[in-house]
């Protein structure tokens, strides 16, 4: 920020937590694009959601577990 003369910025600038996944297979495709798809739908579960009214199991089960071929 300070070398390209941006205004300060008093948040953080990169996401936490963020990790690369590596796509190995169909089925690790097509669960993330599930994700993708009905993500918006589950903000009232997301865990980045202040107010999240519970745990998503979806998030758990398609990005904890690697997805074999």
């Amino acid at each position: 920020m300070k070398t390209r003369g941006w205004p300060p910025f008093r948040r953080r600038l990169w996401q936490r937590n963020y990790y690369e996944h590596i796509i190995r297979h169909d089925e690790s495709l097509n669960r993330i694009r599930r994700y993708i798809a009905e993500n918006p739908l589950r903000w009232h579960l997301d865990r980045e959601n202040p107010q999240a009214v519970d745990k998503d199991d979806l998030w758990e089960k398609l990005f904890t577990q690697e997805g074999s071929p």
